[in-house]
């Protein structure tokens, strides 16, 4: 399973600082997908931690071969974290989540169902769990943000902008553009580039170990700031899915059921 150049599912985390959360949830990853039946892999990227979240990364590694470490050579936030990800991700389906365990990844079965044919991405929607997981701070920063990011955006679908615990397929995912808060807005910005999204109500954990990382300074301003961006965008986008490759065997397939 480890050594395939391919596996079906990727979990792609990014990781700063959180040394306590990895082998918790690494185990709670494992006992969830190894049922599954599917082949996977965890791809983590460790965002230059300043703790010893790499070491403890190294040694979780050396009994569990489907866990794969990319390290950022300097500090480069969330979304940069997300992209290293995609760009080392072998699964054909890229799970993103959080290393703060208050993802669970207990949802991601549903996720998977979810992801019908022509669904490109299958977003998280922690709403109903909100309170059980966030202090009032987080929670009203993230309610005005996301409302006012998606009136200004355009969004209609995605009520929960601020989940990263997203199901996506790796073929959408080539065309992105990266920029610092791309992983707030990557399911707009595929819907803005022809992919179908959907939502799934998922479990909201509260913090155990570690400490936040956002607060309104970084959660709500500049996401709104972010925003501005996501206009242009919406009116330069071009489809994701333009492109189909023309091979001899695409052609000796159509002649042959001509």
């Amino acid at each position: 399973m480890c050594c395939a150049t391919t596996v079906d599912i990727s979990v792609v985390i990014p990781v700063f600082n959180e040394q306590d959360n990895l082998r918790p949830l690494l185990d709670e990853l494992e006992g969830v997908l190894r049922p599954t039946g599917h082949s996977f892999e965890a791809v983590c990227v460790d965002d230059a931690s300043t703790d010893r979240s790499l070491a403890v990364l190294r040694e979780l590694r050396q009994d569990r071969p489907w866990l794969r470490i990319v390290r950022h050579t300097v500090n480069s936030g969330e979304s940069a974290g997300e992209a290293t990800g995609f760009r080392f991700a072998h699964g054909d389906i890229v799970i993103t989540i959080d290393a703060d365990q208050q993802n669970d990844p207990a949802d991601i079965p549903a996720m998977l169902a979810a992801m019908t044919p022509g669904i490109a991405a299958v977003c998280g929607d922690r709403r109903a769990t909100r309170k059980a997981g966030d202090n009032w701070v987080r929670q009203i920063s993230s309610r005005l943000a996301n409302g006012f990011r998606n009136w200004l955006t355009g969004e209609n679908q995605v009520h929960d902008a601020g989940c990263t615990f997203r199901a996506l397929r790796r073929d959408a995912l080539h065309d992105l553009p990266v920029f610092n808060g791309m992983h707030r807005f990557l399911p707009t910005l595929l819907r803005y580039q022809g992919y179908a999204i959907t939502e799934v109500p998922v479990n909201n954990r509260p913090r155990t170990r570690g400490s936040s990382k956002y607060g309104i300074g970084n959660r709500l301003w500049r996401g709104i700031r972010d925003c501005m961006v996501m206009r242009w965008f919406r009116l330069r986008a071009v489809r994701g899915d333009r492109a189909q490759l023309d091979d001899v065997a695409t052609i000796h397939h159509a002649h042959h059921h001509g």
